[in-house]
Order: C-alpha cells, then structure tokens, then sequence
C-alpha cells in the first residue's frame, strides 16, 4: 500500500544514516535524495545522534523532532496560507 511505501523510504533514509552512507550519497546525487522522505529519515536519525551526545537517552526521544521542526514548521505555515489565498472545491 501507498502508506507502507512512505514508511519504507523514511526507514530507509535512517537506515542509511545509521551506517553512515547518507552523508556520502547526499554529496554524490544532493537534492535527489534530501528532498524525497529518505532526506526526512536522514534528518531525523542525524538529529537523534546529535541529541543523544549531548542529552543522553533522554536526547533519542527528542533529536529526531527538533531536527525536523523547522521543515514541519514551514510545511503547516504555508499549508495555511495557501488555504487562505486559495478556494477549495468539493468533490462532485
């Protein structure tokens, strides 16, 4: 299912930063693979190794969210103001 897929390509971006192949094939094919889900996985697992240097344990279960706030941050603003310039329409 189209769900299943979406979760794979996030485990996968994690997966390959958690062996350390991530940081290499962003250098070699760069938005190719930041913009898709891979980059959030990506993202998220850098950010929990940050966290848990600097926190602790504490840092696995907060590092993956502040990693990524700024691109959630963006993606509700400017979901909200296209809703305020654009009509939606229902489906017929």
């Amino acid at each position: 299912t189209p769900a299943r897929i979406l979760v794979l390509y996030v485990c996968f971006g994690v997966a390959l930063s958690s062996v350390g192949a991530f940081s290499p094939l962003k250098k070699l094919v760069g938005a190719g693979i930041t913009v898709p889900l891979t980059g959030f996985g990506g993202l998220m697992a850098e950010g929990v190794k940050r966290a848990v240097d600097s926190q602790g344990l504490l840092g696995a279960l907060t590092g993956g969210i502040g990693s990524a706030a700024a691109g959630i941050c963006a993606a509700i603003l400017f979901g909200f103001l296209a809703s305020l310039v654009f009509k939606s329409k229902p489906k017929k």
